[in-house]
C-alpha cells in the first residue's frame, strides 16, 4: 500500500506552549548568576552527561512497565535535561532551544519526503532506505550501500552502548560473511577467550586485563547472538533476580547482613533462591 503525502493539520494549544515556556524560564532562573541554584550554576555540558542517559533509561523502565504517570514523569525528566543543556548553549552563544526545536523540525521534514514532499513509498523497508539514503547525503558521506564497513561500526561503536552496540558491529560483520560456521566455533572462541583473561589476571597489566575482558565480553555476547537471546534483558533479568533474592535474606536475617560470615550469608541465599525458586 502506498503511502499518501499529507501535510500537519495540528498545532500545539496555547496551555502546552505555556507551560513549556514555564520550564524555559524555570531552567533560566535557576542558571541565573543572581539568585539561581549553585547547583545548578556549576554544571556543564559534561558534568549533566550521565543523568541525560539515567533519565532516558528511567523513562524506558517506565514504559516497560506500564505506569502512565510514571512516564509522564520521567519524560519530564528527560525533557529538563534538554532544556538544560540549550539554556547551557545558548548562556555560551552557541545554541538555544529554538535552534534545536527547529533542527529537529526541518530533519524530520527532509527525511520523510512521502509525507512533506512528493516521493511515494510502498513500505516500511523503503521508509528505512531512504531516511539513511537522505542522511548520508547530508552528511556528506557516500549512501549506506557504498560505504565501507569499518565506517559504519565506527559510528556504532561511538553512539551505542556498548551492548547494544556489539550486538548490531557482530550482525553487520556477519552480514558480509565475518561470521562462524556453527556454533561450536562460537564456544571454541569463547574458551580460549576465558583461557586468555585467567593468564593477563595471573601475569599481565591492568591495561592487558581489561582488554581481555573486553574480549571475553565480546564473545559471551556472540553466544547470546547465535542464540537469539537479547543480552540486555538477560542482564536485566538477572539484576532483578538477585536484588528479589537479596530481599529474602533480609527478611529471613535476624540482624544486618553485614554481621553475618560469608558462610552464613550463603546459607542465607540458598534459602533465599529456594523459595523463590530458580529463575522465577
Amino acid at each position: 500500500m502506498a503511502m499518501n503525502n499529507q501535510q500537519p493539520t495540528t498545532t500545539m494549544d496555547t496551555e502546552t506552549l505555556a507551560a513549556l515556556q514555564e520550564l524555559i524560564d524555570v531552567v533560566a532562573k535557576l542558571r541565573s548568576p543572581d539568585g539561581g541554584c549553585p547547583w545548578d550554576l556549576a554544571q556543564t555540558p559534561q558534568t549533566l552527561t550521565p543523568y541525560v542517559i539515567e533519565e532516558a533509561y528511567e523513562v524506558v523502565d517506565a514504559i516497560n512497565r506500564g505506569d502512565k504517570d510514571a512516564i509522564a514523569e520521567e519524560l519530564g525528566d528527560l525533557l529538563l535535561q534538554v532544556v538544560l543543556q540549550a539554556q547551557i548553549a545558548s548562556e555560551e552563544k552557541h545554541f538555544s532551544l529554538k535552534e534545536v526545536a527547529q533542527g529537529i523540525s526541518q530533519k524530520l521534514i527532509r527525511r520523510h519526503p512521502h509525507v512533506f514532499g512528493d516521493v511515494t513509498v510502498q513500505s516500511i523497508d523503503e521508509v528505512r532506505q531512504n531516511w539513511e539514503q537522505i542522511k548520508a547525503a547530508e552528511k556528506g558521506e557516500p549512501s549506506p550501500e557504498h560505504q565501507k564497513l569499518s565506517h559504519k561500526l565506527t559510528g556504532l561503536a561511538r553512539k551505542l552502548p556498548p551492548l547494544m552496540a556489539t550486538m548490531k558491529i557482530s550482525q553487520k560483520a556477519a552480514a558480509v560473511g565475518f561470521e562462524w560456521e556453527n556454533i561450536d566455533g562460537v564456544w571454541e572462541k569463547f574458551n580460549e577467550e576465558l583461557t586468555e583473561f585467567q593468564q593477563a589476571l595471573a601475569h599481565e597489566t591492568p591495561e592487558r586485563q581489561q582488554e581481555e575482558l573486553g574480549d571475553l565480553l565480546f564473545s559471551v555476547l556472540q553466544l547470546a547472538r547465535w542464540c537469539n537471546i537479547d543480552p540486555t534483558e538477560a542482564l536485566q533479568g538477572t539484576n532483578q533476580r538477585f536484588i528479589q533474592r537479596l530481599q529474602k535474606m533480609e527478611a529471613f536475617a535476624e540482624r544486618p547482613l553485614s554481621d553475618y560470615s560469608l558462610n552464613e550469608l550463603e546459607a542465607l541465599w540458598q534459602q533465599a533462591k529456594a523459595q523463590l525458586g530458580k529463575g522465577s
